[in-house]
């Protein structure tokens, strides 16, 4: 079955009544769930998002219990999946401890090991996202959850912000459909063509950076879809499941007319 999941994030910058409405849009474009991001800015090591503005975004959009239940009210209100993303194991615990069943592990902590044993042993479902490694280390992440009872899907994904089409490896997906029951595509690129392409090479669960407002502040705001390019995308990806109907090597019932109508007429 495929599932659409709409990257909300830290997009609706602290702002619930924005969140809400990102959510909704998120419903309405035929996303299956919205995901949000937890963490504690005081643990962030040093880098580039102290200068460039992100750390006061990071600060604004910081979720605390009482906001992670107000979002998951929201989503339920919308008919709408909840997932949040955890970056290591102590945030993973504490989401644990509040109630989440459902968490998503980012590229970037795919060496992780504490976070992805924790994930594997007390979540009912991972979305664990395998980028920015190498396939030693994502070998050891698969067989982690593989060795563990827990439902999971492994993601594929270039965790580049954006991403361009030339390095988005989507063959990938082939590698990982060999050792993978699910696998899934978290899609950084700023078309909306290329998670159909990802059908077709056996990804079932599509990810997506998703805004309501592409002029919000923040840079994944900007290269986020809109709710009319999301509903496209799952268009795209509907099409393409329809063109992957094996109709078996016969030619099919539509060429009849020409089979018997048409054959030899110009010889």
């Amino acid at each position: 079955m495929v599932e659409f999941i709409a990257e909300i994030g830290w997009n609706f910058m602290g702002d619930m009544k924005l969140a809400e409405t990102m959510v909704m849009d998120a419903k309405e474009a035929g996303a299956d769930i919205a995901k949000f991001q937890y963490w504690n800015p005081e643990k962030l090591a040093d880098g580039p998002w102290f200068d460039d503005g992100r750390i006061e975004i990071y600060k604004k959009a910081q979720l605390n219990e009482e906001k992670i239940k107000k979002l998951q009210a929201i989503c339920a209100s919308a008919k709408i999946g909840f997932l949040i993303s955890a970056f290591n194991a102590e945030d993973a615990e504490f989401l644990k401890r509040i109630g989440v069943k459902k968490i998503k592990i980012p590229s970037h902590e795919v060496a992780n090991w504490e976070l992805h044993n924790f994930a594997a042993r007390n979540f009912s479902k991972c979305y664990v996202s395998l980028g920015a490694g190498s396939w030693k280390e994502l070998s050891q992440a698969i067989g982690i959850y593989n060795g563990s009872d827990t439902e999971w899907v492994g993601m594929h994904c270039v965790s580049s912000y954006p991403c361009p089409p030339e390095k988005v490896n989507l063959r990938k997906i082939e590698l990982l459909c060999k050792d993978i029951e699910t696998v899934g595509f978290s899609d950084h690129t700023t078309n909306i063509i290329t998670p159909a392409i990802a059908r077709a090479l056996g990804a079932e669960v599509f990810e997506k950076h998703f805004t309501s407002d592409k002029s919000l502040p923040g840079r994944d705001n900007k290269f986020a879809v809109d709710k009319y390019e999301f509903q496209k995308m799952v268009e795209h990806i509907q099409v393409a499941e329809e063109m992957l109907t094996n109709l078996g090597p016969e030619a099919v019932d539509i060429e009849a007319d020409t089979i018997a109508n048409y054959r030899g007429r110009w010889g």
